[in-house]
């Protein structure tokens, strides 16, 4: 699902956003000099918390954990004009929750050109880290990237996807980047932003949201405390996790584990209408009965959750239009 803004602009956030801007263009010519000199890069950060929990609120469906806390998390970051060190989340659960999702809509809503800004950096193991014997190489890429971007302009993020399939001990060279410290080789990295995504403890998670619901508790009652040492406890003890002989974890550097709930039928359902939005579609009931019912749920017994979650929707919607 594209992140756009999708009408998420009350009248409130748009006079936010709109003194935000007029602030930044005060020094945005002063700025464009000092930003090449990587003493100050603000231009390309346009930070719309209101859009953003706007759009959370609108489109993520069932995950009322991942909306709090990385919108508390962005907001206490964002305002802070000095904060210590960077942002570090990472994000768990079931495949086609949420997780790719929310971290383009942090990129769409914090950035000018979202994914497309040259400050927004994504890694992919396929794609940037395919052989586990060049880690030595890739270590010091990696090492290189992080530092000379950050160089460039403090505002960055940098997004690591499937960190599940990451090769083990690759991630150390960003400990130094994660920590409290004010300089690193020479660099201040501290207004930086790091999202690491992982199916890892996905499963421990749906066996928490499975009980929940044997034992009719309302999944909105389930609290953090309860998910997140399962979470953490689930990647370290898988050695081929991405986050294994990193100290990332040991070291207590993330400032959240953020959880993502698998979803159940109502959820994709509104997974369905929130595409055919997008197309510009009514809904149909027809075509939204056909995709339920081309969806695998799981457990067995319960046939509960979709085992792909949301992932599948805009495919299936095409199929049956």
């Amino acid at each position: 699902m594209a992140a756009a803004t999708r009408g998420c602009r009350p009248w409130g956030s748009l006079l936010w956003l709109l003194g935000l801007i007029s602030a930044a263009a005060v020094a945005c010519d002063l700025a464009s000099l000092r930003c090449s000199l990587g003493a100050f890069c603000e231009c390309d950060f346009r930070p719309d918390l209101p859009g953003l929990e706007c759009d959370l609120a609108q489109h993520l469906a069932g995950q009322h954990l991942a909306k709090a806390l990385v919108v508390k998390a962005l907001k206490a970051f964002v305002w802070n004009p000095a904060p210590t060190k960077p942002l570090v989340l990472s994000l768990h659960g079931w495949t086609g929750t949420g997780k790719s999702y929310v971290s383009s809509l942090l990129a769409h809503y914090l950035f000018q050109g979202g994914l497309r800004s040259p400050r927004v950096h994504h890694f992919s193991p396929v794609i940037h880290f395919p052989h586990p014997s060049h880690i030595e190489r890739y270590k010091k890429d990696l090492k290189s990237w992080v530092q000379g971007n950050l160089t460039a302009c403090g505002r960055s993020l940098f997004l690591f996807d499937e960190m599940d399939k990451m090769p083990p001990g690759l991630m150390e060279v960003l400990q130094p980047f994660l920590g409290s410290s004010w300089v690193v080789y020479g660099t201040n990295y501290r207004k930086a932003i790091f999202i690491f995504i992982s199916n890892t403890g996905g499963e421990q998670i749906n066996q928490v949201v499975l009980e929940a619901w044997r034992s009719r508790r309302d999944r909105e009652e389930i609290l953090l405390q309860e998910l997140e040492p399962v979470i953490t406890r689930a990647v370290l003890d898988n050695p081929l996790h991405g986050f294994s002989r990193s100290g990332i974890m040991e070291e207590h550097l993330l400032d959240a584990v953020v959880p993502f709930l698998p979803l159940q039928r109502h959820h994709v359902r509104h997974c369905v209408l929130n595409e055919l939005a997008q197309l510009g579609l009514e809904p149909r009931d027809e075509a939204i009965q056909a995709v339920l019912d081309s969806t695998t749920f799981f457990p067995e017994d319960e046939q509960l959750f979709s085992s792909n979650g949301c992932k599948t929707v805009a495919s299936r919607i095409a199929f049956f239009l």
